[in-house]
């Protein structure tokens, strides 16, 4: 693909433009990466056939774990990795272009919440930190050094020190986001409750990794909200297989940049597409994954409304942790 084309991708700013270039990437894509042309073979489908986004084929999220998804010729420059479970295989991302993926999470970043050297952004990723593969450290590590406040950064399990700096946020009135994990945010929550000033958001990004019981969003966030005093609680979506995130800034609905879109598929026909306000399974589109796969079926069911905002409702029963099998042939 032209290096022009992917620089246009990051300007998309409306509906006709985002059609035109994901029927681009999906032709490209339907002949240049092996994994998705040889599942679009098996499942009988010619792209030429393909003219509408919602004719798309989209590659389940379980190729990740036993495939290398790249287009073909290329190397990956940085491989991320998700967590997974004892006994499961962790999916791998091959990324051929680390710059790629720096331009995709700044550009959204900056969409939602402005430019990082304008913040203190505070990390608190502890599980995620045990690993040298997650994208989500990758990504924070990058935004946190482009912050230019001294104490921006990782904190670990040091949740003493980061009370303290969060008083100081409170007293100075700098503009702050404290971007956590669920379950390290419910050990800050109960060992140092402290009321948030609005000059602080708070971002949770998900899981228990086996820390804590499993809770619903709304559950986890109003244990959030009354330990800190806030009224909404920001949220984060984003997996290792994807390139772009989206972002909630309250009541658990998300919006996408403009070069990502999440459609829902019906879950007893995994090649049909539902109209918004029905739940199913999400199918993600995202056109950062240039030389990987922009279509990517998930284990999530969510569901979708008519102005692109979006909820994540739960997974599949039968998927595990990390991905679905149920399109997998």
């Amino acid at each position: 693909m032209e290096q022009a084309f992917i620089e246009d991708i990051f300007k998309i700013s409306d509906r006709n433009t985002f059609r035109a270039a994901t029927l681009e990437v999906f032709h490209f894509q339907a002949r240049h990466t092996p994994v998705y042309r040889n599942y679009l073979a098996a499942l009988r489908k010619d792209p030429a056939t393909v003219t509408e986004i919602e004719d798309i084929p989209f590659l389940p999220v379980e190729f990740f774990k036993s495939h290398v998804v790249i287009e073909e010729g290329l190397k990956a420059e940085v491989v991320f990795e998700s967590s997974g479970t004892t006994g499961t295989l962790p999916s791998r991302h091959h990324v051929a272009d680390a710059g790629l993926y720096k331009e995709s999470f700044l550009r959204s970043f900056f969409s939602f919440y402005g430019s990082p050297e304008e913040l203190c952004i505070l990390a608190l990723l502890p599980s995620y930190l045990e690993r040298e593969t997650s994208s989500l450290v990758y990504m924070m590590d990058h935004l946190t050094r482009w912050s230019k406040h001294p104490d921006s950064g990782f904190y670990l399990d040091n949740l003493e020190e980061l009370s303290a700096i969060l008083q100081k946020r409170n007293n100075d009135q700098q503009a702050t986001l404290l971007v956590g994990v669920s379950f390290a945010l419910l050990d800050l929550a109960e060992k140092h409750p402290l009321e948030f000033w609005n000059n602080i958001s708070l971002m949770e990004t998900g899981g228990m990794k086996g820390r804590r019981k499993e809770m619903v969003r709304s559950e986890l966030h109003d244990q959030l909200q009354s330990a800190f005093g806030l009224e909404t609680i920001h949220s984060e979506y984003g997996m290792t297989e994807l390139l772009s995130q989206a972002y909630s800034g309250g009541e658990g609905l998300f919006q996408c940049p403009p070069w990502m879109k999440v459609l829902v598929r019906d879950p007893n026909d995994p090649l049909s597409i539902l109209t918004p306000g029905q739940s199913g399974g999400m199918n993600i589109i995202d056109l950062a994954n240039i030389h990987s796969c922009s279509f990517i079926a998930t284990g999530d069911l969510g569901k979708v409304y008519e102005d692109g905002s979006f909820e994540v409702l739960g997974r599949f029963d039968q998927s595990d942790i990390r991905g679905c099998n149920l399109l997998v042939p």
